[in-house]
């Protein structure tokens, strides 16, 4: 049933009014950061809220107005997209502390431009998670790139600037490539409304065209996506600092252009026709060697964060090649990996910046021993570590089991031994960096200078453990992330069964 109600607008609108209030808060701090803190709040009440009635099927929804004369700016509330804002509205309000801290401590500057930049990005994540069709999705998915670029700029020196100038070439182009798809798919289908399980088909356009359109919307989402070899932007990026480091993977930006992929596949396309097209095994071959060269790049990084993003790039193609497999667990698989990624990653993020802001180093071959210096944040990497490697009670297990389950379902074992050997690779990148911290000797111990505990920053990291620790026992905890995962795959695999054993 659907249930016209203003709610899924009212949460997107709430963190850019936040925005507005920020900027002209810019000579109080505190009430600067009181702005964001409660915006997140409230946000992510208004998103809990519709929780319960879209488990039991419903669907909340909203128009605030007719874009053409056949689309609205709409937004929606499916199981899919529920998934994405649940996640992120929870993670903003953690990252919202973070930042907080984070800020005082490097004594950064922009102050007053980060948090409003930061939460006009939230504002277009929401609007991306609920747009009901092509038209609406683009819109956000466009004000995400030009509120991020700031963020991404922050520093002001010649390096943020070519990597701001980067990353906006990458995701502008991106964006022009998924208009262009946009416009293909209203002239042959004359509808941009997603459906699941796809509303397009083969009596509405040649085999070619459909193949075009396909490859048109699936690049768009992989540049944001970061897949080799349209990855380039993301470790030049890392010289933002480490919040927005942990937005772009974690909650914005590479999380979206997953997302998108998994839009395009499940209901714009649907299983069944690109089955018929055949054109999604070049898809899937294409994740499946960005997990692997991406993780062995990781394994030559010393610096910290770029480690961590090349590790981004391969962790973000398991959810691609799981939507490629086309069956009902690997696409379940893919949205629980969306989830079990943002916790670990933005732990990993968080804990790269409590590490910098405390040492003041940057390379993993600097950190000997600082484990007795920051018990608690390496603890709490180390945990999300083994989450990346896929160990069990830790949730990506969880979205990895079902990610190898899905490929033994299409019939292609292959893909396995891709996971398989990704997870060893990632044990391989980030267990070092433990050893290092844990079992290896400072000789200059004397001479370093740490700086100040930041419980804001430090309490947050704490949480993503947790949630790493719970959904890996309990998955279907509230808020119910295993189970949406399963209501979106089974309505988009609803009715076919073709190529599962």
């Amino acid at each position: 049933m659907t249930i016209l109600d203003c709610r899924p607008f009212l949460a997107v609108g709430v963190s850019f009014l936040a925005a507005i209030l920020i900027a002209f808060s810019r000579r109080y701090p505190n009430v600067r950061e009181s702005w964001s803190v409660i915006a997140s709040f409230i946000k992510c009440g208004i998103i809990l809220s519709m929780v319960p009635a879209v488990l039991d099927g419903n669907y909340y929804e909203w128009t605030l107005c007719q874009l053409t004369d056949t689309v609205g700016f709409t937004l929606r509330t499916d199981p899919a997209g529920m998934v994405f804002a649940v996640l992120a509205s929870i993670l903003w309000v953690l990252i919202n502390f973070y930042s907080i801290g984070y800020m005082r401590c490097n004594k950064e500057k922009e102050q007053t431009g980060y948090f409003a930049a930061f939460a006009i990005c939230m504002s277009a994540v929401m609007g991306i998670a609920m747009a009901e069709n092509l038209l609406t999705f683009f819109l956000f998915y466009e004000m995400l790139t030009l509120a991020s670029y700031p963020l991404v700029l922050h520093k002001r020196n010649e390096e943020a600037l070519m990597a701001s100038r980067k990353y906006l070439i990458y995701t502008l182009i991106s964006g022009q490539l998924f208009l262009a798809g946009i416009v293909i798919v209203y002239c042959i289908s004359g509808t941009m409304s997603f459906n699941a399980g796809g509303f397009l088909n083969t009596s509405m356009a040649p085999k070619w065209v459909l193949e075009v359109c396909f490859a048109l919307l699936i690049l768009a989402g992989s540049v944001k996506a970061a897949v080799m070899p349209l990855h380039g932007w993301l470790p030049a990026a890392m010289i933002a600092p480490t919040p927005v480091s942990a937005l772009l993977h974690a909650v914005a930006v590479v999380k979206t252009g997953v997302f998108c992929v998994l839009r395009v596949i499940g209901f714009v396309f649907g299983p069944k026709l690109l089955a018929e097209l055949g054109i999604v095994d070049v898809l899937a071959w294409a994740a499946a060697i960005s997990i692997i060269v991406s993780s062995l790049i990781a394994l030559r990084q010393d610096h910290l964060k770029r480690r961590l993003a090349f590790s981004t790039v391969g962790q973000l193609s398991y959810i691609v090649l799981g939507a490629a497999l086309l069956t009902p667990l690997s696409i379940k698989g893919a949205y629980l990996h969306l989830v079990a990624h943002a916790v670990m990653k933005i732990t990993l993020f968080m804990c790269a910046g409590l590490i910098i802001a405390r040492t003041h180093r940057n390379n993993i071959s600097e950190l000997y021993g600082i484990g007795k210096k920051l018990p608690i944040t390496m603890a709490c990497f180390t945990i999300a570590s083994l989450g990346v490697a896929g160990m069990p009670f830790l949730v990506g297990f969880v979205s990895k089991w079902n990610l190898a389950l899905g490929a033994l379902q299409a019939g292609k074992p292959l893909y396995v031994l891709v996971w398989v050997a990704s997870a060893l690779l990632a044990a391989a990148y980030l267990m070092p960096v433990c050893q290092m911290v844990y079992f290896r000797r400072d000789p200059q111990e004397h001479l370093r200078e740490y700086g100040e505990v930041s419980y804001r920053m430090l309490i947050p990291i704490c949480i993503t453990t947790a949630m790493a620790i719970v959904l890996g026992v309990m998955p279907n905890i509230y808020p119910h992330f295993y189970q949406l995962a399963t209501m979106a795959a089974d309505a988009i695999c609803v009715g076919w069964n073709g190529g599962w054993l």
